[in-house]
């Protein structure tokens, strides 16, 4: 099985929400250090707000990306306004 083929089969998913210090730069309070992984690869991301509210966004991060690999997203954009 091609390492390709083995992407196409192992989806996204959320490995950690953590609390974190701001990213170099920012400031605030609150702040959380999220990892996303598929297969080896991982995605690390930074988000402000409550554990609840970050979990949330980054599950809807994880759905977007799982259905652009499958070209669902592109199936459900609404057809364009007739002029």
């Amino acid at each position: 099985m091609s390492d390709e083929s083995l992407l196409m089969e192992d989806p996204y998913r959320i490995d950690s929400v953590t609390p974190s210090n701001p990213p170099s730069g920012m400031v605030g309070a609150d702040w959380h250090c999220y990892v996303i992984v598929q297969g080896s690869n991982s995605i690390r991301g930074f988000r402000p707000g409550s554990h609840r509210a970050v979990t949330n966004a980054v599950q809807e991060i994880v759905a977007q990306l799982n259905e652009r690999r499958f070209g669902k997203r592109a199936a459900r954009k609404t057809p364009a306004k007739k002029r």
